[in-house]
């Protein structure tokens, strides 16, 4: 697999008025008159109310209609000014806050996330090429842990020490269980009692468009949630190895638009029950990011947990596992369509299934259960995304010749 393929409301400031004072009558010729039942802030000049007296009135009565009219206007001159100021120098925003609690469902992402992130650990290993961050999480209440082989095994060759990190920040020493470099899936245990294991679903009861969140340490930010969905099924995915043996891994993998970066490798996919239906293990990339790594374009793949459960079940219990096979080579140049098995002698597995279902050399196989094989990389995927013992139809195709043939699987050695 190659790196560019897999890896507000406003307020109103109130109007004030214009205040225009009472005109004054000549005191030299204002009639007499009896008090007027004039509002004080109304000039008497312009009162509807008559007059027949000829005696002036009081100066004092003017003095008196002065002074209300300037208390007035100091009054509202006052409340103007208030305002003016409040505005002009008031600090405050007045921005809308709000103190209500927020009411998060057990099955939002987020109480799925709080209930499952505490399951969720960084493996972390230094070699002399340099160092490696991947996720893990744990499988059982003793400590067992499962992640992707890839994340431990350079450390593992290196015979160097693999770290595992908590949601608490606690670090442990963990011990590699076993390892499978076919599925890409490892089993490591630190020594602890009582550990948050997860429940681990059914993948195959998965449909395209479930939602899904994914969990792990990628670049190293622990505890890292992310969502999505289920984009498809039985992606054939192959992912190269550092094994001396130089063994790919050939996944059936879960796709997902859940955002997946380097380090995210080994961490749960888990559904809206938070049940884990899949353990993170590569991405497809247009190019590189962050120091030279691949970002997440919205493509990851995830190994099914049904897979993955068989296989870390038999690591737990021998250190071991097998996956099932036909008993054949396959010529990995040929360009298709179909899987052409190998044109020499020892291309066919002597007493294999292959070898009593009457194929031969040179063979192309062309489906497998009624799917169409493209390379021979998708014949290996269909094969091993089945248990030992199960029986598969084969179509081949031998010169023009068409047929179909049922071969039951057996464990490789």
């Amino acid at each position: 697999m190659s790196d560019d393929e897999i890896t507000s409301a406003e307020e109103s400031t109130p109007r004030v008025e214009p205040v225009t004072a009472p005109e004054s009558t000549p005191e030299a010729e204002t009639p007499p008159s009896t008090p007027t039942q004039t509002p004080w802030w109304v000039s008497d000049a312009s009162s509807s109310v008559s007059t027949s007296l000829t005696t002036l009135a009081p100066a004092k009565r003017v003095i008196q209609v002065t002074w209300y009219i300037a208390l007035a206007m100091s009054l509202i001159a006052g409340v103007v000014g208030a305002l003016i100021g409040k505005t002009a120098f008031d600090n405050s925003t007045n921005l809308i806050t709000s103190n209500k609690v927020i009411d998060r469902a057990p099955d939002s992402i987020a109480g799925i996330a709080a209930r499952v992130s505490p399951s969720v650990v960084e493996i972390d290993s230094t070699t002399s090429s340099g160092s490696d961050t991947g996720s893990g999480f744990f499988i059982a209440k003793n400590g067992y842990i499962m992640t992707n082989n890839h994340v431990i095994e350079t450390a593992f060759l290196a015979k160097a020490k693999i770290t595992v990190k908590l949601s608490n920040n606690n670090e442990y020493t963990a011990t590699v269980v076993g390892r499978d470099t076919s599925y890409d899936l490892a089993v490591l245990k630190i020594d602890v009692s009582d550990a948050p294991a997860l429940v681990l679903g059914n993948s195959d009861n998965v449909q395209v468009g479930d939602p899904v969140i994914a969990i792990g340490s990628p670049l190293g930010l622990q505890g890292t949630v992310t969502s999505g969905i289920i984009s498809a099924k039985n992606r054939p995915v192959t992912t190269s190895s550092d094994n001396t043996a130089g063994e790919s891994s050939f996944i059936d993998a879960l796709q997902t638009d859940a955002a997946i970066n380097p380090g995210n490798s080994g961490g749960p996919l888990v559904d809206a029950t938070g049940a884990v239906i899949g353990v993170n293990s590569a991405i497809a990339s247009l190019g590189s990011t962050i120091d030279g790594q691949p970002g997440s374009i919205g493509l990851g793949f995830a190994i099914p947990i049904n897979q993955a459960k068989t296989q870390a079940d038999q690591l737990i219990k021998t250190g071991t596992s097998h996956h099932p096979i036909v008993g054949m080579s396959l010529d990995s140049s040929f360009p298709g369509p179909g899987a052409k098995i190998a044109d020499t002698a020892s291309a066919i597995l002597a007493g294999g299934p292959a070898a009593k279902a009457g194929l031969q050399p040179g063979d192309i196989i062309l489906a497998i259960d009624g799917q169409e094989i493209s390379v021979a990389d998708d014949l290996i995927v269909a094969i091993r995304s089945h248990a030992i013992g199960d029986t598969v139809t084969l179509k081949y195709q031998r010169g023009t010749v068409i047929k179909t043939v049922q071969v039951t699987l057996v464990a490789s050695q």
